[in-house]
């Protein structure tokens, strides 16, 4: 979770059992018990997972509970952690991912979290296959047309409070509210009601990384067992429905679920970022008709005053041919002023400085000035857009692609709004390492087409030990 949400809940004395002991299984009854797991999950026929902070640890998001949770600390009287990388920067893990390719094979019918770090969505888990109980630290809703909005830097406020946004639905423009409960908020009807409906479906509830002691949202699992269905259990602590379940593992959840996509012979996707923003020319006419007053801004595609999270600076040069001198623009708003002659055609050349937990330093694009021409607007279909990026990124084992997918023009003022895309992360993962540990693979992302286009009906053969 974020530093940031745990400060902003309000203060309540008892927040439960906090620094609880972790416990590993042995090697030997580790792997035993991943094998049962795999099995199950082959079995199922409607398989639901249940969520908690400990599937995001090792994304670089602190826990609550654990020996080195923010609660734990905070009752010790010690310093909290420091996350390793901005908030709006983390990562989905390998199990986000792994729960992805689940999904895609028609395994996974729906996932039900605890957190608000929006790791789920952004893994590429459908939103329709989807309830977090406990909002979105990313995500805006509409009160009145019920519209979302997922964002690419965190929400200000927490407790289902207006936002300094609006509702863009022309028909509504209601102001929007964050979607993250503080400790007096109920849950949302809709997600609760979504995520018991599955479970009592479920024949396999698999909770990863959770102590199950929030209520209600723990006693979802159970609705399971009434119509014969399993809970299984990963986490390094023991919780409070260990005896309702079929099998309790304690081990770190991207291990387990490594072994278990290996057992299933299923590959796990890379993660690949694309992240948007706008760039918005505008000209004007000097009195004597001679000059071109321009203005150049880069914006977030959320709004003219939303934070940009992801660009520390641009640096604003131009063609060769051109005298005018570079520039360089550290704080936001990214906004330069210039003047032209009337007559005159370039192109102005933006490098974008990323800030930390972007996947390279740079990239750059090209504008080209022509205050007498005329560009037509256009809007790609970004689905088909986003995916020749992920191929390319896959191809090249790097971020900085990039590309246009929106233009559209204002005649007055003359204003180009251009809407790019930058692929800014690309993670892969290898959990075939001798140890048995997870890292992220730097090369050799071979076999992700095959990932992408397995048939959802294909039988898989099992994998065990000899």
């Amino acid at each position: 979770m974020s530093l940031g949400y745990a400060e902003k809940l309000s203060f309540i004395e008892d927040v439960g059992q906090v620094g609880m002991t972790e416990f590993f299984d042995s090697a030997h009854v580790l792997q035993d018990k991943i094998e049962q797991l795999a099995k199950l999950i082959q079995k199922s026929s409607h398989l639901v997972v249940f969520t908690g902070a400990g599937i995001s640890t090792s994304c670089g998001i602190p826990d609550f509970r654990g020996p080195k949770g923010i609660w734990t600390l905070q009752r010790e009287g010690k310093p909290l952690p420091e996350a390793s990388l901005p908030f709006d920067r983390a990562m989905p893990s390998m199990t986000h991912m792994a729960l992805v390719e689940l999904e895609k094979a028609g395994i996974l019918k729906f996932v039900i979290s605890q957190n608000v770090d929006g790791l789920h969505l952004r893994s590429g888990i459908p939103r329709e296959k989807l309830a977090e109980l406990h909002g979105n630290s990313f995500m805006e809703a509409c009160p009145t047309c019920g519209s979302e909005y997922l964002r690419d830097f965190e929400v200000e406020t927490i407790g289902l409070k207006e936002t300094s946004r609006r509702c863009s639905d022309k028909r509504c423009g209601a102001k929007l509210r964050d979607t993250v409960l503080d400790w007096e908020d109920a849950l949302p009807p809709k997600e609760m009601n979504l995520a018991e409906k599955h479970c009592r479906m479920a024949d396999v509830v698999l909770c990863l990384g959770t102590s199950l002691q929030i209520t209600p949202a723990c006693n979802l699992p159970l609705k399971s067992l009434s119509g014969g269905g399993k809970i299984v259990i990963v986490n390094l602590q023991k919780t409070p429905k260990d005896k309702k379940a079929s099998l309790v593992i304690h081990g770190f959840v991207d291990k387990v679920i490594a072994g278990v996509m290996e057992l299933l012979n299923m590959q796990i996707p890379p993660y690949i970022r694309i992240d948007l923003f706008q760039t918005i020319l505008t000209q004007s006419l000097s009195s004597d008709k001679k000059f071109v007053n321009w203005t150049i801004r880069m914006a977030s595609i959320h709004g003219l005053t939303a934070p940009l999270p992801f660009i520390k600076s641009v640096q604003v040069s131009f063609s060769d041919n051109q005298s005018y001198k570079e520039a360089i623009l550290n704080t936001q708003p990214f906004l330069l002023k210039r003047r032209t002659v009337r007559t005159e055609t370039f192109e102005i050349f933006l490098n974008l400085k990323f800030s930390d937990g972007c996947g390279c330093l740079s990239t750059q694009i090209k504008i080209p000035f022509n205050f007498q021409a005329s560009n037509e607007g256009f809007k790609l279909d970004k689905n088909a857009t986003f995916e020749k990026m992920r191929d390319a990124a896959i191809q090249d084992s790097s971020c900085g692609q990039n590309a246009v997918v929106e233009r559209r023009t204002v005649l007055v003022p003359k204003s180009e709004i251009t809407v790019h895309a930058i692929i800014t992360n690309v993670k892969a993962f290898d959990c075939h390492s001798n140890n048995g540990d997870v890292k992220p693979r730097k090369e050799g992302m071979n076999g992700s087409e095959t990932t992408r286009k397995r048939s959802k009906g294909r039988k898989r053969k099992m994998r065990y030990r000899e």
